[in-house]
């Protein structure tokens, strides 16, 4: 790539220079015919510049996506360039990986900050097991010279790196562009897959990710969600047992409670009910009590395994907590329970929908895919 420092001058810089502050004076803009098409995606926009270039908008962030071979642009206007295809990927924004292998681009991601154990996806824990991808560090914390010894190309973070502004100042400052992405800001849980077409873009691999997406969403676009009437929607809880001795649930708007409502369901938490705080979590924890007095009738209880141990059955869970023996989904024997790769694998959010729309449906019988009966 032009211009990369070398290992003993990069990290030299870093220890010489100050940290800066984000910018946030550009405004995002706006989408128009030369734009990219997305149908549910709108925390990012792509618009395809007159010389070949992509104007890649995030939040306040722009980056110029320029194409191989070509010459980058005098005037960038203080957007971040990217050259494409970017190679050698530092992938800090775990939610992003399964996205990449979808187009088969893992060969563009030569790092990460999450190691093996706690990757839930087989293929990422072999890659990263076998170095193939090297973890180098929490996000927080990169080694610096990995990332200048592997001739990183770009660095792919999550919101999370503004609680450490340091790091992503040091990263820049090895002449490495930082790509912040917001999927998990999306309001559409849909809208999160969609991220599949920007990153097929920065690899070259636009009509491979286009076509995965179409291809994905096919099925949860022919559901007949929106004709089910309020009062006949099933009465959905979604949660674990803390080992607290508490109860975690989702907050109604999460994008697992709005998954629920597509999917044909009601969750059953309301924002009142929980009076909920405005903290950016997605979950919270509540008393077993209140949960039992607001999920007790609930038609379908699921069980997030991805977090605390899951149950083996319906029997282990009430010994988990015993006032669940009166819950009416428990009764009627309606308890599912997710998979442990539900939250990693991004490219799973249709069909997980879809599951959803079967177990309400009651259509769910060796069809699903990230959910399980408890017996």
């Amino acid at each position: 790539m032009k211009g990369r420092l070398t290992a003993f001058t990069a990290i030299s810089l870093i220890l010489l220079t100050s940290c800066g502050q984000r910018d946030t004076a550009v405004e995002p803009i706006a989408k128009n015919e030369n734009c990219m098409p997305l149908e549910y995606a709108d925390q990012f926009s792509v618009e395809y510049l007159e010389d070949g270039c992509s104007l890649i908008t995030i939040d306040k962030d722009r980056y110029i996506l320029v194409p191989d071979g070509a010459e980058v642009p005098e005037n960038s206007d203080g957007a971040v360039i990217i050259e494409q295809p970017a190679e050698n990927i530092y992938l800090a924004a775990s939610a992003a990986m399964d996205l990449f292998s979808g187009i088969d681009g893992l060969d563009s991601v030569s790092m990460t900050s999450t190691d093996s154990k706690n990757w839930t996806l087989p293929e990422i824990a072999e890659a990263v097991d076998s170095g193939k991808i090297s973890y180098i560090g929490k996000y927080s914390m990169p080694d610096y010279e990995a990332l200048v010894e592997n001739d990183c190309q770009l660095a792919i973070e999550n919101t999370m790196i503004y609680h450490s502004p340091e790091t992503k100042e040091k990263i820049e400052q090895l002449g490495i562009p930082v790509l912040v992405e917001r999927s998990s800001y999306e309001d559409h849980p849909l809208g999160r897959m969609e991220w599949i077409k920007l990153y097929g873009l920065l690899l070259g691999k636009y009509d491979e990710a286009e076509r995965f997406f179409n291809e994905k969403t096919a099925a949860f676009n022919e559901l007949p969600q929106s004709e089910i009437p309020e009062e006949q929607r099933k009465k959905v809880a979604f949660f674990f047992i803390g080992s607290g001795g508490y109860m975690n649930v989702r907050k109604p708007g999460d994008y697992i409670s709005k998954m629920i409502e597509l999917a044909g369901g009601k969750y059953i938490f309301t924002a009142e009910d929980l009076k909920v705080d405005d903290n950016a979590l997605s979950t919270m924890n509540i008393q077993i009590e209140t949960f039992y007095e607001l999920a007790k009738d609930a038609d379908i209880l699921i069980y997030n395994s991805t977090i605390e141990r899951a149950p083996d059955s319906i029997d282990d869970m009430v010994k988990m907590c015993d006032i669940l023996g009166d819950f009416k989904a428990v009764k009627s024997g309606d308890v599912w329970c997710t998979e442990q790769n539900m939250f990693q694998q991004s490219t799973g959010e249709a069909d997980m929908i879809i599951d959803m729309s079967r177990i309400f449906s009651g259509t769910a019988e060796n069809q699903l895919t990230y959910l399980h009966r408890l017996e």
